[in-house]
């Protein structure tokens, strides 16, 4: 970093964050898995430390804008800040930019947005900048080699084996400990024979793996809570919109029905793994960011076909 800053002639400092980071990324991360539910740490990191206290340092410097590296687009439309996918569409990072709130896209500044990866490389190669040629990395920066359960056992220790069960309420077998399950996971779960399982739902209150067929994966719809508004302001009657429930996840067409500070999303058509405690990006069909929000349930089965009475 300090040799790039050499080249563009502009000042380097190292900022020493690991307290907040500590305290409004990682301990989150924890407690989110203590509960069952699967965080995006990434999504916090540049809500609270890059656009939060990082920005914060860099006003008090006298800046005005905060540019960072992010694969995504802002504007404007009427009076709102806008966040849109970038013009790289398998390097869009809008989903991870999604908690942002419109003072914090004020003041953000993209510069990859309109560029591919591709003409990002030529341009750092053309300056002389050793990142053209550096490795991508999708790890979560403070978990080492993107190793969860090594982590999160050095942090908690081992956690409490605890019965596999279908959803019938069958014992199909054991698990190792709630922390090293996911919903929609299918390998590691160490039931052989028939028809393949996945998990459904991770039970913490009583430490229970409940798992089912690919097909019982599937839900109607979720529930997000403390939803963030973004290109759009806060809405009361419901609106059509695609969304995206996890970083890789092609965003698929929905109803969503706002309910005070939540949404109730529903599905066109049913999606599998809906996973408490990740985002739920809201977009439109031009790829404008409407809202998020972190999902905290699925939608009932039962609840869609009473609906539909």
């Amino acid at each position: 970093a300090q040799r790039a800053a050499d080249i563009l002639q502009i000042p380097h400092y190292v900022l020493n964050f690991s307290d907040e980071i500590q305290g409004l990324v990682i301990e989150n991360f924890i407690s989110e898995y203590l509960q069952g539910r699967t965080p995006n740490p990434c999504v916090r990191c540049n809500v609270h430390i890059k656009f939060g206290v990082l920005r914060a340092w860099a006003s008090d410097m006298g800046a005005t804008h905060l540019a960072t590296g992010h694969y995504a687009r802002t504007g404007r439309r009427g009076d709102r800040w806008t966040l849109r996918r970038a013009v790289d569409r398998a390097k869009d990072q809008s989903y991870a930019l999604a908690g942002l709130g419109q003072e914090a896209l004020a003041a953000a500044l993209f510069p990859l947005s309109e560029m591919t990866k591709e003409a990002v490389r030529a341009r750092a190669h053309t300056m002389g900048l050793e990142a053209a040629e550096g490795r991508e990395s999708q790890d979560i920066c403070f978990i080492p080699h993107g190793d969860y359960d090594a982590f999160l056992v050095e942090r908690l220790g081992t956690p409490e084996p605890g019965p596999i069960v279908s959803a019938r309420g069958e014992i199909l077998g054991r698990h190792r400990g709630l922390l090293f399950y996911t919903i929609g996971q299918r390998k590691g779960l160490g039931i052989g024979g028939g028809r393949a399982y996945y998990v459904v739902r991770l039970d913490a209150e009583h430490n229970v793996l409940i798992v089912g067929h690919e097909e019982e994966t599937n839900c109607p719809g979720l529930i997000a809570r403390d939803v963030r508004w973004c290109s759009m302001g806060p809405q009361d009657a419901p609106f059509a919109c695609r969304v995206q429930i996890r970083y890789q996840h092609e965003a698929v067409p929905a109803m969503a029905t706002p309910c005070g500070n939540d949404i109730l999303v529903r599905f066109d058509e049913p999606e599998r793994a809906v996973t408490p405690g990740q985002w739920a990006v809201l977009y439109d069909d031009d790829g404008y960011v409407l809202a998020a929000g972190v999902m905290d349930d699925e939608l009932p089965k039962e609840r869609k076909q009473e609906e539909s009475k």
